[in-house]
């Protein structure tokens, strides 16, 4: 596939939260990754995300997608395993990424992400995470594997702004990190650039995360009220199709 026009119909029968434009982010983030490139996604679901980064991709890269498919963190606040629902959704993502053509273009580990360091040889020039949405989880995943993309590399991470712990973890590890520049989000999905980030402009990289602060706090109270189950009154502050991703 050469266009996001190609893949964005073969998304549409595939469960998950990733929505269209955050999908064509990460097309064009896939579509730049050098010839032999590594691509690693942290929290597959049902394939939605990797048949976009193996569509995407060089076809000499090599797309790893590291999902233990355990029944946890399948949604929000969902923190307990149904090993019924794990198996029943690594089947749904092995069929989706073989009828979106993709399957032979992807190494599937089923492991927790910190188990699986040893899997993966070199560096990684885009890593996508979306895994355990808890915070020590989702700052080991931002630490650990960011500290694997090389220089000049990519590391793109779901919602941030709508998930709590996930937002934590990124205040604490990016918002006045020196080494990852902030490129801008597409609603909850937040691209980082490893780069040297020095002086003043690590201010300003500080201050261009911290402007999201409001559109957090919005997505929280949407959370609440829907919780709290005055979903008619949560509705003012979702997107259209619903949800605050």
């Amino acid at each position: 596939m050469t266009s996001f026009a190609e893949v964005e119909p073969r998304l549409a029968g595939i469960e998950g939260w990733l929505r269209v434009e955050q999908a064509r982010r990460l097309w064009e983030l896939a579509s730049t990754v050098e010839a032999g490139g590594v691509i690693v996604e942290i929290g597959s679901y049902q394939g939605k995300s990797t048949v976009v980064l193996a569509a995407a991709a060089p076809a000499s890269a090599t797309v790893y997608a590291i999902d233990p498919h355990a029944g946890n963190d399948r949604g929000p606040g969902q923190w307990q395993g149904d090993p019924v629902e794990g198996e029943a959704d690594r089947r749904a993502f092995l069929a989706n990424l073989t009828a979106a053509g993709v399957a032979d273009r992807v190494i599937h580990l089923r492991e927790r992400s910190e188990d699986a360091h040893h899997l993966v040889d070199g560096e990684v020039d885009l890593l996508y995470v979306d895994g355990a949405h808890g915070y020590g989880a989702a700052r080991a995943d931002i630490g650990g594997w960011g500290g694997r993309v090389r220089p000049g590399g990519v590391m793109a991470v779901h919602d941030v702004y709508t998930s709590l712990f996930v937002t934590l973890a990124v205040m604490r590890s990016l918002w006045f990190s020196g080494r990852w520049r902030y490129l801008g989000r597409v609603r909850s999905l937040a691209v980082y650039e490893r780069s040297p980030v020095t002086g003043r402009e690590r201010l300003a990289n500080a201050a261009r995360q911290m402007a999201n602060v409001g559109w957090f706090a919005k997505n929280l109270m949407v959370r609440a009220l829907a919780w709290a189950g005055l979903e008619r009154v949560s509705r003012w502050g979702q997107a259209p199709g619903g949800g605050v991703y």
